[in-house]
């Protein structure tokens, strides 16, 4: 009888696919995809998070918005730009993937390293959702993170192709977690909120230079930063092929990001969590795909510290 080696926690559920009417522009299908092609490949471990509590949500939501999503009577703001119509199983689903965020930090503070195959809601501001993203769960898991250790140093590494406008809105005055993020000067969110550190690329930037200026400033941000954990929002809009990213990476130029960004992190010794973030692909099937690539990254380098002890 032989033992089978640990791998990669990554959180995962039926629950993370929510009803949307047919040929809406969200992949829903992303999600339920990607941790199938994961199961198959035994690229990691695929763990039930559960649903999120309410005190979980509530240290940043208010009582009147999550109440809002379990009914459906969203607020105006909500109604106008969340983008996803209201069905009960957008509620089951945002409660489910907030859950694997807070799941799989927990997990990376005892393992190094783990992801959520979904997650990077950073739209999602305390009282109204924004751009598809209903609870934030990057900022749900570090305020529970906080309640146990409350000086916990954070790092967000915001890599989608859009600023995380409430996630720099809800950390603004917290000195103790620091926003970074990589993203398009002039698309979505039209308002910006500013973070710690707001890398503005021009639209339709080339991957030779997206990379440029990552290595450019991601390592200084982490040194100075000095983080005990750090959350990879690994958005796949960026990818050339995307319908609303406006950048050009390749394939292979999206490997190399999160090599990169995965490799500064693990160096420093922060527990790393990984997220999805956005992705709309033209290419049927290739979100997906893109999605499994970013883990298979964090796989490896899960693999490689377990084999150097």
């Amino acid at each position: 009888m032989t033992l089978e080696l640990a791998r990669l926690k990554c959180f995962s559920s039926s629950a993370y696919v929510a009803q949307l009417p047919s040929g809406h522009v969200f992949p829903m299908s992303k999600f339920a995809d990607s941790a199938q092609q994961i199961r198959d490949g035994r690229i990691a471990s695929v763990i039930d998070p559960g649903i999120i509590s309410d005190v979980d949500l509530f240290r940043v939501h208010t009582r009147e918005y999550v109440n809002s999503i379990r009914t459906g009577n969203y607020n105006d703001l909500t109604a106008l730009r969340l983008g996803l119509p209201w069905h009960p199983t957008i509620s089951t689903r945002s409660h489910a993937a907030t859950a694997g965020t807070l799941a799989a930090s927990r997990a990376a503070l005892r393992e190094g390293i783990a992801a959520n195959l979904a997650g990077g809601t950073h739209h999602a501001f305390p009282d109204r959702g924004e751009g598809f993203c209903v609870f934030n769960d990057v900022a749900v898991a570090i305020r529970a993170l906080q309640r146990d250790e409350p000086f916990i140093q954070v790092l967000v590494v915001d890599l989608d192709a859009h600023q995380g406008n409430a996630t720099h809105f809800i950390f603004h005055d917290d000195p103790n977690v620091f926003c970074y993020s990589v993203h398009v000067g002039r698309n979505y969110p039209s308002r910006k909120e500013p973070g710690d550190v707001d890398v503005e690329l021009e639209r339709f930037v080339d991957g030779h230079i997206y990379l440029e200026r990552l290595h450019e400033t991601l390592p200084g941000v982490i040194a100075r930063v000095e983080p005990d954990i750090a959350f990879f929002i690994a958005g796949v809009d960026v990818h050339v092929d995307d319908q609303f990213g406006q950048m050009r990476l390749s394939t292979t130029q999206m490997k190399q990001r999160d090599e990169l960004a995965i490799r500064l992190l693990r160096e420093s010794k922060a527990a790393t969590v990984v997220v999805y973030g956005g992705g709309y692909n033209r290419t049927p099937g290739m979100t997906a795909a893109l999605h499994v690539q970013t883990i298979q990254v964090a796989a490896d380098w899960f693999n490689q510290e377990r084999a150097s002890g």
